[in-house]
């Protein structure tokens, strides 16, 4: 679950990391009242989830009631590289001295986890890690392993805090780590982390977090009930609300070809396999969706998953991938069926079975003698049948 700015920010409130006034508005009206309240001036700030927010014309300075709301005016009804804009958050602006980028994320590949820093924080620290490698500290944190006072200040001396209080930078790094362990997070991004305050008054200055990602582990989702405040209104899919009241993981893709398997692994390779069949044919044919039904799923399970899937106008055709373990795909084979009879469906339909019950299942599915209905004798037989299908019906649509 990928948070918005002004959702971040409550989580490093939470652990004292220092952060400038800021109220949530998503109108002029609200704007204009929460501008009136920060002061002057202030920053008008898109609420996406999505980064370079400031190039594509979302991030703007009011320096008065007129210009808050001219800016509320032209960021409100703006999309941002595909993502519409929530409401905008109205900041405190802040005289910065210098900007750093500080995250600690979670790394799949080494499994691990990862802290990243660089005395060369704002918009394009993407570029500095590119070209000046050597400017980003990394610091690989063992699941087993903690990160604790003397790691942090050590990772805040080799950063290059110039103009900042090296203590006072440990601080914040073990804040953000207690955030990232107390939420089950991912990721936890502050950029800029910025030093602020009077140049002339050294007493002034103080680091604090202008802008923050967070992303949390949906499937750590159980053990925070506070998580519900930050549900998204704006980002309600009916595929995955109607997957999730029958208990289904379903993640809804903008592809061509549904996705059913059981289990996670099966499912990803499934993706992959679709993926790379579209590619190699030249059509651009991806995944629509990513379904699957579990271990030892029922007919009923498997037919309600055909159905959120068939009822997805994207999508042109299905493959079904089953290894029969605890499932049995003579249920599967009844399920998909009992799917079609109900729904009357002429999408096309591909489906692979192996393991538990497999040759009675397609001997069910061949029986059927449903047109619709491919049954193939591998993955990557059925993914690029699958996407043939897909990129055919697509074509006729034109």
């Amino acid at each position: 679950m990928d948070l918005y700015e002004y959702q971040a920010r409550k989580l490093l409130d939470e652990q004292s990391i220092a952060t400038p006034k800021a109220i949530f508005a998503q109108n002029s009206h609200e704007v204009a009242d929460a501008a009136e309240r920060i002061g002057y001036p202030c920053v008008i700030k898109a609420q996406v989830k999505i980064g370079h927010r400031g190039q594509a014309g979302g991030v703007k300075l009011a320096a008065s009631r007129d210009e808050a709301i001219l800016a509320a005016e032209q960021i409100l009804p703006m999309s941002i590289h595909g993502h519409k804009t929530s409401g905008v958050l109205v900041a405190e602006a802040k005289n910065i001295l210098h900007e750093y980028y500080v995250s600690i994320s979670l790394d799949r590949t080494s499994r691990d986890f990862d802290v990243l820093a660089t005395a060369n924080g704002g918009t394009e620290v993407e570029s500095i890690a590119r070209e000046r490698p050597e400017a980003v500290k990394r610091l690989h944190i063992s699941a087993l392993d903690d990160f604790d006072l003397e790691a942090a200040t050590a990772m805040a001396q080799s950063i290059g805090f110039y103009h900042a209080d090296v203590d006072q930078a440990a601080q914040v790094l073990l804040k953000m780590w207690r955030c990232f362990k107390e939420n089950d997070a991912t990721l936890v991004e502050i950029n800029p982390l910025a030093k602020i305050g009077d140049p002339d008054d050294e007493s002034s200055k103080s680091l604090c977090a202008l802008d923050a990602k967070i992303s949390l582990d949906d499937n750590a989702a159980f053990r925070h009930d506070g998580w519900q405040r930050f549900d998204d209104p704006h980002q309600f899919d009916p595929f995955e609300e109607r997957a999730r009241e029958h208990g289904l993981h379903y993640v809804h893709l903008s592809g061509e070809v549904g996705v059913i398997g059981n289990g996670a692994g099966l499912v990803m390779s499934s993706l992959d396999a679709v993926s790379g069949a579209g590619e190699a044919q030249r059509t651009g044919v991806k995944p629509a969706n990513f379904l699957d039904i579990g271990g030892g799923a029922s007919a009923e399970v498997m037919s309600e998953s055909l159905r959120i899937v068939l009822s997805d106008p994207q999508v042109e055709s299905i493959l079904i991938n089953i290894y029969g373990g605890i499932t049995s795909c003579e249920q599967v084979a009844n399920g998909i069926l009992r799917a079609l009879d109900a729904l009357g469906s002429s999408k096309p339909i591909i489906v692979r079975f192996d393991g538990n019950a497999a040759a009675e299942g397609l001997h069910i599915l061949r029986d059927a003698g449903n047109p619709g209905v491919h049954v193939c004798d591998t993955m990557e037989q059925a993914a690029q049948r699958a996407a043939e299908l897909a990129a055919t019906a697509k074509e006729a649509r034109r």
